[in-house]
């Protein structure tokens, strides 16, 4: 027998558990199933959270330390808005309280999200620390968190976002060294690790690394938020999807009324393409998001909200459900005050132009208007910009309008810079897949298909190359997904099976891939692979209503209209 300590502070006791050690999971399911049963669901408070497994002992006074804890429990939940009020609270009934202003600063920036700290949070965010350490905190391990949250904000007229981030890190590596079995160091550590990584081997090496901090603090403590969260995060790359499925799921089960927790295990599910499970999810999240206000004055809706809207939109876009992916973005366009940030910029892009590029709409697609609606700041956010001049500039190629084709080329172009010129090089890498595909179908709109082979599989290869950053399920057109349809308009169908089969194992059960390899194969005349292929379109999409599934019904029924590409 081992001693697990379970503890749900609501503001009424304190509940303690004893778990047999039978493995990680066995010990979640007990260990969250007791969370879940003592955890509230209020929402107007910060104690609408569980402490659970944090442990972060303060030089504070006796009165604060349960409230200290629950508003740790909302930063590993990413809920800033509500930690930062929560800190606040803290500081102002314990004005000695010198780690509060950590806590504060803490919620300034958000590591895991393509959001930046303004110019006036990087300074209040290095007041924070000065008067943090000015304080004097009586504690080696209240120092070393200080520092650590200092090393971010120093030298607040910076703008070099990504130095921050690595500063970070280094300091919370020390953190870690210095106290290697403190739970809430070895989290954070683990959050910092995924936060910088970049294109290549580190992001494999710091996800690695990250799950190798986790999970040892997940079997000790297997109700630890934090862990549970970043765990999801570093399995949320191609390879690791499955490693942890356990986590997820018990994690889904035992996660609080908070959007972030609800939508966390859905990372997971849209990696593995189960779209009822992010459906599930983000309802659920969208919902929830709703409880819970933005704003210093709480007067906007969170940008959880459009986060879970672009999830459920791609689901159900997967599974061919198209009326549902229009009644979630009507929901979101109809929302009055969202958070005008990089998230939000990102979620009005790219669900309207996903809306038209999955279907296959193309006179949609070349309607897609940029820098709408006028709500966000959209020069500070080319990526999303981005995606909404890739959708116009398809379908006006698909089209026939080439003038307006390559005038959403040369936007990509600028917008390419300006994220260059940022140093934001994963945004900018994801602008510049966008380009090559968008080259690709304009060179072979002009006949010149050799080039446009060469561009797609440039993006093809640079797509595989780049992370994909949380804020977004999956590519906004998976580029060997495009290069299928390419050679499939090139008469090369079993190049096109390839490409197609290629797309499906990085982005498992999307619609067009699936539909688009049992139209090769059918032209390819493997009539077995075809129907394997068109039963396996039917089940994903078993709800669907898009047309192209009578298509497969027939060619199953064994009336295939599938020698040439039919309608979307």
């Amino acid at each position: 027998m081992s001693k697990l300590r379970v503890q749900c502070r609501t503001g009424v006791g304190e509940v303690s558990a004893m778990s047999r050690t039978l493995g990680l999971q066995a010990t979640l399911i007990a260990a969250l199933a007791t969370i879940a049963a003592c955890s509230p669901h209020e929402n107007g408070s910060a104690h609408a959270t569980r402490a659970a497994a944090v442990d972060f002992p303060t030089s504070c006074t006796a009165a604060v330390q349960d409230d200290f804890e629950n508003a740790v429990v909302l930063l590993h939940h990413m809920t800033y808005v509500k930690a930062r009020a929560a800190f606040r609270d803290i500081a102002a009934r314990d004005p000695s309280c010198a780690i509060a202003n950590w806590g504060i600063a803490m919620t300034l920036f958000q590591p895991l999200w393509p959001t930046r700290p303004s110019a006036a949070d990087l300074h209040l965010g290095w007041d924070l620390a000065e008067k943090a350490r000015a304080m004097q905190p009586t504690t080696p391990r209240e120092q070393a968190c200080i520092a650590s949250v200092a090393a971010f904000f120093r030298e607040p007229d910076a703008t070099d976002y990504w130095q921050r981030i690595q500063r970070w890190e280094a300091a919370l590596a020390a953190l870690h060294a210095q106290f290697p079995d403190d739970r809430e160091a070895t989290a954070f550590y683990a959050m910092a690790l995924l936060a910088s990584a970049k294109p290549g081997p580190t992001l494999n090496e710091h996800s690695r690394k990250a799950a190798e901090l986790l999970m040892p603090l997940l079997r000790a403590h297997p109700d630890h938020p934090g862990a549970m969260h970043y765990l999801i995060h570093a399995d949320d790359i191609p390879g690791r999807e499955g490693d942890d499925l356990d986590v997820v799921h018990r994690y889904e089960q035992a996660a609080p009324d908070n959007p972030h927790a609800l939508h966390m295990p859905t990372h997971i599910y849209t990696r593995l393409g189960d779209w009822d499970g992010v459906i599930r999810g983000n309802l659920r999240a969208a919902d929830a998001a709703l409880k819970f206000p933005a704003g210093e004055h709480g007067e906007l809706v969170w940008d959880e909200f459009p986060h879970a809207i672009e999830y459920l939109v791609y689901a159900y876009l997967q599974q061919g459900q198209d009326e549902e992916a229009a009644r979630q973005i009507q929901r979101l366009l109809s929302t009055p005050k969202l958070e005008p940030t990089a998230k939000t910029a990102f979620h009005l892009a790219s669900t309207r132009a996903r809306s038209a590029l999955e279907r296959k709409d193309f006179a949609a697609s070349a309607a897609v208007a940029p820098r709408e609606p006028d709500i966000v700041a959209w020069d500070r956010f080319p990526w999303p910009e981005g995606i909404a001049w890739f959708a116009r500039g398809y379908g006006a190629s698909r089209t026939g309008d080439r003038a307006e084709a390559e005038n959403a080329c040369a936007k990509l172009d600028e917008l390419d810079a300006k994220a260059t010129a940022a140093g934001e090089e994963v945004f900018a890498r994801q602008i510049r897949v966008l380009k090559l595909e968008l080259d690709a179908w304009n060179a072979h709109a002009a006949g010149d298909d050799g080039p446009a082979l060469v561009s797609m599989q440039r993006a093809v290869d640079l797509e595989a190359g780049t992370p994909k950053p949380a804020v977004t399920p999956a590519p906004t057109l998976p580029a060997a997904e495009q290069l299928g349809d390419l050679l499939l308009e090139l008469k090369r169908p079993g190049d096109a099976a390839a490409a197609y089969r290629l797309a499906l194992q990085r982005y498992p059960n999307r619609f067009n891939a699936t539909l688009g390899l049992a139209r090769a194969l059918a032209q390819s005349d493997d009539k077995s692979g075809a129907a394997n292929a068109y039963r396996e379109l039917l089940r994903i999409a078993a709800h669907g209503t898009r047309a192209s599934l009578g298509e497969a019904r027939e060619f199953l029924a064994g009336d295939s209209p599938a020698a040439e590409p039919a309608a979307p």
